[in-house]
């Protein structure tokens, strides 16, 4: 017992020893020839693994905070995006918007098969978005209406190709009024008259010294040049599809065409529903094969920009090429004309066989090229957009008011394009009523030149018909190919 005693009252020193050894640690009795354990501090150890951990989790947070914010960014467009296709269905789409030059005739929907219009999302006023119209670069987006659905594309064409498209319009002849053709009944100066030789030039469209069923139909694709009747087109469409090689030359449209021509507008028969011009000159030039290769290039753009299938853009009417003298304006009009059951389009017309005693443009959407900038007016003016009703009554007459009373003005800035909704959207992916709010006119110049380039995209309400039209009309393979002979001949006009 007494040995006992002694060792325990040697076991506090002992006790305290090994604690100050051991830095305030409790020691643990190691077992004799244990290998000796390096003693740390515990508090330290525990904080350093808990500070690692908390931070490791912070930095995810924070990380999925910026995920969060970038992807609420994204969907709700408040910033630029990459503007998507809309696909309301199944949408024949355009060519790969890498390959710049790539613009092969797409082949037509077969009977029975139905597509829809995709259509641009305006968002809101001012919204920015990135489109791809170019192999190599993306342009900028704004919408500056959505009554009508209205987009400013800066950057649309350079400089250069501005020039580019006011001198082969040059080259082609510009115009004050469309040309005429003599009727007995009708009193027409001489020197507007057209001879058969000069016909066939302006109908030859690619320059190829013959004549196509597109280019007869394409004729008829706006009233703006509407210089033949239905009577005349429907003869001469007749000569040409009982004629075995399908085509017409010079020789054979005139034997075609000897006594019955006529001025369309004396005989009636076309929509009246034109816009008065002033101090204007204007020529189309064709944006189909044998063309030039900008023109071509401008083709391919809006169908980038619009992501309407090809053949839409491909079987529309010419670009209209304008210019503005000092002083020269344009009265508030529509692009396009409303639908009702005694009318008819001007581009399926002839191919539907219609009856209907009045025809007028069907023209979906307008985009409008600024060649170059004017120096003082000019404006574009929506003198009703984004208001909250539509009564003429209540506006008054704005086709004479339009600049003074206009809601939105766009100034002309060289190679920026405007593109607009000239048609409602039916609810199914289709053409519906008329957007009056699209009503738009051109401002008084004061000052310098002013040129522009009206590219339209014609689409009949009537899908059933828009789609045979185009089946009837659309380029096959086989001609294709003969055709790319005589476009390898013509590349610069």
């Amino acid at each position: 017992m007494r040995q006992v005693l002694e060792d325990m009252g040697e076991y506090p020193e002992s006790l305290r020893r090994l604690e100050g050894a051991a830095g305030g640690f409790c020691a643990i009795p190691r077992a004799p020839g244990a290998r000796e354990r390096v003693h740390l501090q515990k508090s330290s150890v525990c904080s350093r693994a808990y500070f690692v951990v908390v931070m490791v989790f912070f930095h995810l947070y924070i990380i999925n905070l910026i995920a969060l914010l970038l992807y609420v960014h994204y969907i709700t467009g408040s910033g630029e995006q990459e503007a998507p296709p809309e696909r309301n269905g199944p949408v024949a789409q355009g060519p790969d918007p890498r390959d710049e030059h790539h613009m092969e005739r797409s082949s037509e929907p077969s009977p029975g098969l139905s597509f829809q219009l995709p259509r641009l999302e305006g968002i809101r006023v001012g919204h920015k978005q990135r489109v791809s119209i170019v192999h190599d670069r993306t342009h900028e987006m704004r919408t500056l209406s959505l009554k009508p659905l209205l987009f400013e594309i800066p950057g649309f064409l350079s400089m250069e190709e501005g020039s580019v498209v006011m001198q082969l319009a040059q080259l082609k002849g510009m115009s004050h009024n469309p040309p005429l053709i003599s009727n007995p009944g009708v009193d027409v100066p001489e020197e507007q008259r057209l001879s058969q030789d000069e016909l066939f030039s302006l109908l030859d469209l690619n320059q190829d010294g013959l004549l196509q069923r597109e280019e007869i139909l394409s004729l008829s694709h706006t009233t703006e040049g509407s210089w033949l009747s239905s009577y005349n087109l429907q003869k001469i469409h007749t000569g040409l599809e009982t004629h075995p090689s399908g085509v017409l030359s010079l020789e054979e449209f005139k034997r075609v065409s000897d006594g019955v021509l006529q001025y369309s507008r004396a005989a009636g028969g076309l929509d009246a529903h034109t816009r008065l011009q002033k101090g204007s000159t204007h020529t189309q030039l064709y944006l189909g094969e044998g063309t030039h290769h900008l023109l071509k290039s401008i083709r391919n753009r809006v169908t980038r920009l619009t992501r309407l299938p090809s053949s839409l853009v491909d079987l529309s009417e010419p670009m209209e090429v304008v210019r503005y003298e000092p002083g020269g304006y344009s009265h508030a009009h529509h692009d396009s004309s409303p639908s009702s059951p005694d009318s008819s389009c001007t581009h399926t017309h002839l191919a539907a066989n219609s009856s209907a005693s009045r025809q007028g443009a069907c023209r979906y959407l307008t985009v409008l090229l600024y060649l170059n900038a004017a120096e003082t007016g000019g404006e574009i003016s929506f003198p009703v957009a984004d208001n909250r009703t539509y009564e003429e009554e209540v506006l008054g007459d704005l086709s004479q008011q339009y600049c003074d009373k206009g809601n939105l003005k766009v100034k002309p800035v060289a190679g920026t394009a405007l593109l607009w909704y000239n048609h409602l959207s039916d609810g199914n992916g289709w053409v519906g009523e008329l957007d009056e709010f699209s009503l738009h006119g051109d401002c008084l110049l004061t000052r310098g030149v002013r040129w522009t380039g009206s590219v339209w995209v014609n689409v009949d309400p009537d899908q059933q018909r828009q789609e045979r039209y185009q089946r009837l009309v659309s380029w096959h393979p086989d001609e294709h190919s003969k055709r790319a002979t005589h476009a390898d001949l013509h590349q610069d006009l």
